[in-house]
């Protein structure tokens, strides 16, 4: 389903003067922090949408001549970033005329309410509190571009904290936030034999108590190396059929893992792509691996004996293939020692480094890795 971001305009992109009313070139100051923060944002998969309460607009307190040519300029100058508006929402009524259209009422919002959008993963980014009551009406979250107190101070009193998401008066951090939460998947997964939830952050910043639990102790062990070594933060919670046998549950858990970081990536704008390896002791293990989008998998590793501590040494083939093909990535696992724990944990050792490599994202660089400009 399709996400935007609707954005205020006045106070939030640019600088509202005393008057309230930019009507002029010589009032058009951006906020700091907004070029920059916009240019972030759009290489994140959502539609951008300016929304604003323009008061009067077309009458003669506030003739049509005196607002486009800054707005004109505005869009210009964003545009001149990569910043280009999907759509642009422009109520011209004032705040007595209780219009239907006018924020944070949902007028000029039906196309984004047919179900097209997924507007719970959506963001409203103003000002204003107005901003937080929009996001509220639309069943979306807020951001509120304001001081932390101050703007605590204003949530708290209009009583829409459980539609405030985040406040600051950082562009900078309201960009970072949005592209990090992004990165972070709350999954289920059920069946009869199973019920299986992961919660993952891939940039390792999850709110969330690093908790794993699947029944099997050693597949417990294994996942937290995951979540160390990968740099990222992992809950597994995992209920099977253990009484049968552990194959539903190791699957499961895989097949989950692997759609959370699928669903994690997202786009895979601005991801390095590939990594890979590392050595344990008396084995090695190399592990390659490409979020490309098409799935291979081979496996070059041989057990001697039937189980390590209460996990069949069988099905950890069964769990990298299982995770790779729910992943959509390619897959070659090879390894070699004397020593089967070692060589269990030194290839779940070396898959958290390959992860951690591949689904690196440095800085505000939002370019797909791949000359065809789609993964």
């Amino acid at each position: 389903m399709k996400k935007a971001l609707f954005i205020d305009r006045d106070g939030t992109i640019l600088a509202e003067p005393a008057d309230e009313q930019i009507d002029s070139l010589e009032k058009m100051r951006f906020v700091p922090g907004a070029i920059s923060g916009l240019k972030a944002l759009s290489g994140l998969g959502f539609e951008l949408v300016l929304a604003t309460n323009q008061d009067g607009l077309g009458t003669d307190s506030f003739p049509e001549a005196d607002f486009w040519p800054a707005h004109e300029k505005m869009l210009a100058t964003l545009g001149g970033e990569g910043v280009v508006f999907d759509d642009q929402l422009i109520d011209r009524t004032f705040e007595r005329d209780n219009a239907p259209t006018r924020k944070p009422r949902t007028g000029m919002f039906a196309r984004y309410l047919d179900g097209s959008y997924d507007l719970a993963s959506s963001y409203v980014i103003g000002d204003r509190v107005t901003d937080l009551l929009l996001a509220r009406n639309l069943g979306a979250r807020g951001i509120l571009l304001r001081p932390a107190a101050e703007g605590r101070r204003m949530v708290e009193e209009a009583g829409v904290a459980e539609s405030c998401a985040l406040v600051s008066d950082s562009w900078a951090k309201v960009a970072e936030f949005i592209r990090r939460g992004e990165r972070q998947v709350d999954l289920r997964r059920q069946t009869r034999e199973t019920q299986i939830r992961v919660r993952l952050d891939l940039d390792g910043r999850g709110d969330f108590n690093d908790r794993i639990s699947t029944g099997l102790h050693f597949l417990d062990h294994m996942l937290s190396q995951i979540a160390h070594h990968g740099g990222v933060s992992l809950s597994v919670e995992a209920h099977g059929d253990l009484e049968v046998d552990e194959h539903h549950t190791v699957e499961d858990v895989a097949i989950t893992l692997g759609e959370a970081i699928d669903r994690a990536l997202g786009s895979k704008a601005g991801i390095a792509r590939y990594g890979f390896a590392l050595p344990m002791d008396d084995c090695r293990a190399l592990v390659l691996l490409d979020f490309g989008g098409r799935i291979d998998f081979e496996w070059e590793a041989e057990f001697r004996r039937e189980r390590v501590g209460d996990v069949p040494t069988e099905l950890f083939r069964h769990f990298f293939h299982s995770l790779c093909c729910a992943a959509r990535c390619n897959l070659h696992v090879a390894a070699r020692g004397e020593n089967e724990h070692h060589k269990a944990e030194a290839i779940f050792k070396a898959f958290a480094r390959a992860l951690r490599m591949a689904v690196r994202r440095e800085g505000f660089g939002y370019d797909i890795p791949s000359s065809k400009g789609v993964l």
